[in-house]
């Protein structure tokens, strides 16, 4: 095994509005727009902290299909935070689609999740003991 180390890692989402993705993750996730490609725009990376979301715009007429219509309840994305209520608080307030509140999860993990304007839920959690994720 080498020494060699992951240092990052991003989500990746369809888009059927890049813009208007772009926009949401931006002003109700407080995302920062890290980089944004083509014109008009087809690749975004959005940045929070040390973690991303590359949002990618879908071909016309694709049907995106959430996770969570797949599979109960699952998300397309899911981040860690240190102070998950703070950031539900931010959230909710920034006028985020709330999907689900804040919760503590039989797997010791306390999160809420959001929808982006495509239905895709995205989940927040912060972990509870040290046995947890």
């Amino acid at each position: 095994m080498s020494n060699a180390r992951i240092l990052r890692q991003s989500a990746i989402l369809f888009a059927s509005d890049l813009p208007a993705s772009i926009a949401y993750w931006h002003d109700k996730l407080g995302f920062d727009k890290h980089g944004i490609f083509g014109e008009p725009p087809q690749f975004a990376i959005m940045q929070r902290d040390g973690t991303f979301a590359m949002l990618k715009q879908a071909p016309e007429g694709h049907a995106i299909v959430p996770y969570w219509k797949i599979s109960e309840n699952l998300w397309n994305a899911y981040f860690w935070a240190d102070d998950v209520a703070a950031l539900f608080e931010e959230m909710r307030a920034r006028g985020a689609t709330i999907d689900y509140g804040l919760c503590d999860q039989p797997y010791d993990v306390r999160e809420f999740g959001v929808r982006d304007p495509d239905d895709q839920d995205i989940g927040f959690g912060q972990v509870l003991t040290k046995t947890a994720v």
